[in-house]
Order: structure tokens, then C-alpha cells, then sequence
């Protein structure tokens, strides 16, 4: 109840809207009253998931694309109202090694998983200043606190969200607008279809990622690390000596969990449409 009274009007963006993480967190906050708009580069599938929900406002959006991002804002403003929540969502996860990686595959994960979260922060933060009041919760993930071999690429755009964001919110510590990064493991998704989710680590339900950005909205704080073993795991064997850290990180087979166990056909076809998003 409480947390549905605290996010009832609130103008909520999400990026990479159209499915997963980012659809299950819409219809979370679109539940407890929240005015939803989702953007999603792949313009069919964002209109089928909003006309089906009901959001008050969906389309494309390229978040690569500064005129893109900056009109859909703008659409949001005049349709619903200033924005008070900005979810950067939208990401890719292509996995193997990096030799066999695509150069324009590697620029592709870099100019979405970050270039994307640093653009919008930008035209959110444009918006949000003036009215000294707002919430950018970027999803970053707990890769972005290891090191997991055939995510090489991944893992550095994860960090450098995780540093963008916690930059910020001393930057602007003290003007009214708060920012958070979600640090999810492994995720029943499309972006983590056929891995096997290391041991000891479940892989999480989309669902409660959604739950966590609600509690995130309805009381701030810097970080979320979703679930809540697998987070406890990936800070204490950050803490650990190097050899020791990575020999644990070998037994729960999260190097194997991303080269050898991923189901080859599924990498290629979502490669293939993470080349062309």
C-alpha cells in the first residue's frame, strides 16, 4: 500500500521497454499506478507490449540516437507531464571470446550498454535540474562488480555504468535528483537465453528486478543487487585475495556458464539480432 501511494502519478521512462526486465518493471509500477512510456528500438514488439498493457504512451527509440532520445523525452513532457523517474534499461549481453567478437559487435554493446545510459542521463538530468526533483536508476549488473570470462565486453560496459552512476550522484549531491543503479545476476530473459546461471547463484525472475525498482523509487539509495545471494557471493569474493577470488569463481563455473555451457544456436540468433537493434 505504501508503496503504491508513493509511485501513483508518477511519470515513469523506461528504455529497452518492450520486453523483459524492462516490460516486467513497467507493468510492476503501471500496477501501482504509475504513468508508464517505454521505448524500444524494435518498433513492432514496443507497440505490440504497450497496446497490450495499456501504457499511456509507447514507441521507438533508439537511445544510440541523441535526436531520438531528446524527442521521445519530449513526447513524454507534453503527453503526460515532467518525468519523474528515468529507468535506463536497455542493454545487450552477446557473449564468447573477445577475439572471435565482431568489431562493429563491440562498438554495438558499447554505444547501447553505456553511450545510451550516459545520453539519457544527460537529457533526463536537463529536464530534472531546474525542477530540483527526479530519479535516474540505471540497470547495470552484478558483472559490473567481476570479472566473468566470455563477457569481456559486457563486463566493461557494467562498470563503467556502475562508475558513471555513483559519479553523478556525487555531482550532483544535493540538487533534488537521486540516481541508482539495479545490479542483477543472471536473468530469465531473452539477453541471458541459453546460459546455464552459475552454482549457488539461481538465476533471477525479471519480476524481481521489477519489485526492486519499485522499492527503489519509493525509498532511494544508491545500489540494489538482485538476488540477494548472488550479490552477498559477488561482494565477498570481491573482497577476497585474486587467486583465491578467481578459484572460487571457476568452481561456481561462471566462466563455463557464458563460453562452454551457452546453447550455440540461441547465441547466434541473438547475436544476430543484437547486430542489427
Amino acid at each position: 500500500m505504501t508503496e503504491a501511494k508513493q509511485i501513483r502519478g508518477k511519470v515513469v521512462v523506461i528504455t529497452g521497454g518492450a520486453r523483459g526486465i524492462g516490460l516486467a518493471t513497467a507493468t510492476a509500477l503501471q500496477a501501482l499506478g504509475a504513468q508508464i512510456a517505454i521505448g524500444d528500438i524494435d518498433e513492432t514488439t514496443v507497440k505490440e507490449s504497450g497496446t497490450a498493457r495499456g501504457f499511456e504512451l509507447y514507441g521507438k527509440l533508439d537511445v544510440t540516437d541523441q535526436d531520438s532520445f531528446d524527442g521521445f523525452l519530449d513526447e513524454v513532457e507534453r503527453t503526460l507531464g515532467p518525468i519523474d523517474v528515468l529507468i535506463n534499461n536497455a542493454g545487450i549481453m552477446p557473449t564468447g571470446r573477445l577475439v572471435e567478437e565482431p568489431e562493429p559487435l563491440t562498438r554495438r554493446i558499447l554505444d547501447i550498454n553505456v553511450y545510451g545510459v550516459i545520453l539519457g542521463s544527460k537529457l533526463a538530468l536537463r529536464r530534472m535540474l531546474p525542477r530540483g526533483s527526479g530519479h535516474i536508476i540505471n540497470i547495470a549488473s552484478l558483472a559490473g562488480e567481476a570479472h566473468i570470462p566470455g563477457l569481456a565486453t559486457y563486463n566493461a560496459s557494467k562498470h563503467a555504468v556502475l562508475g558513471f552512476t555513483d559519479t553523478l550522484r556525487e555531482e550532483y549531491r544535493g540538487t533534488g535528483v537521486r540516481f541508482s543503479s539495479v545490479l542483477p545476476t543472471l536473468t530469465n530473459t531473452e539477453l541471458g537465453s541459453g546460459v546455464t546461471a552459475p552454482k549457488l547463484m539461481r538465476a533471477a525472475e525479471p519480476e524481481e528486478i521489477a519489485d526492486a525498482v519499485a522499492k527503489l523509487i519509493v525509498a532511494p539509495k544508491s545500489k540494489v543487487r538482485v538476488t540477494a545471494v548472488a550479490g552477498f557471493i559477488s561482494q565477498f569474493v570481491g573482497l577476497l585475495p585474486e587467486a583465491l577470488g578467481d578459484g572460487i569463481g571457476r568452481a561456481l563455473g561462471s566462466g563455463r556458464a557464458f563460453l562452454a555451457d551457452v546453447d550455440a544456436d540461441k547465441r547466434k540468433a541473438y547475436e544476430e539480432r543484437a547486430r542489427g537493434v
